[in-house]
């Protein structure tokens, strides 16, 4: 892949993951209307908006078994960000990884079914230059190739409350 892959995958994303985009103030829509998943996210944004993080952006997503969503976000150089990915509760297996502008793999986490947080994967990150990020979520269920669903969010804490926490 070379660097200009982010302007394609943008445009792409652009139109098919729109609700990415919205703000916390526009409601949702999402062929996943997972009341379980919606709870989830409910306590994780109650989680992180007491411990200084607001929310840049969030959506509800279908998802397909094995495939990864690609996700471009810019990030601001010295910024705490919160990343969260909620996926379905009968999957077996979870996995984010991002991306720097570069293309280098900057994280990688996976969760199984038998993991205390099972569908639950969240990090930290604070970027070192102001650029676009790649995040890829992605979740294996043997049973339900299409149609799974699985929710992302994005949190951001000011530089000042990131000092506090540190």
């Amino acid at each position: 892949m070379k660097k200009s892959f982010l302007p394609v995958i943008g445009l792409l994303l652009l139109f098919r993951f729109s609700s990415f985009g919205q703000t916390q103030a526009e409601v949702l829509e999402s062929p996943c209307d997972n009341q379980t998943i919606q709870k989830q996210a409910d306590s994780v944004k109650l989680l992180l908006s007491t411990g200084g993080f607001s929310i840049l952006r969030e959506a509800s997503i279908t998802m397909e078994s094995n495939y990864d969503i690609p996700i471009i976000v810019p990030m601001e150089e010295g910024t705490r960000y919160q990343f969260v990915f909620i996926g379905d509760l009968n999957s077996n297996t979870y996995e984010v990884r991002m991306y720097d502008y570069h293309e280098k793999q900057v994280i990688y986490q996976k969760h199984a079914r038998d993991d205390r947080e099972e569908n639950i994967i969240r990090y930290s990150y604070v970027p070192r230059t102001s650029e676009y990020h790649m995040i890829k979520p992605l979740q294996v269920n043997a049973q339900k190739k299409k149609d799974l669903c699985g929710y992302v969010m994005l949190f951001s804490q000011p530089a000042a409350s990131a000092q506090k926490t540190r």
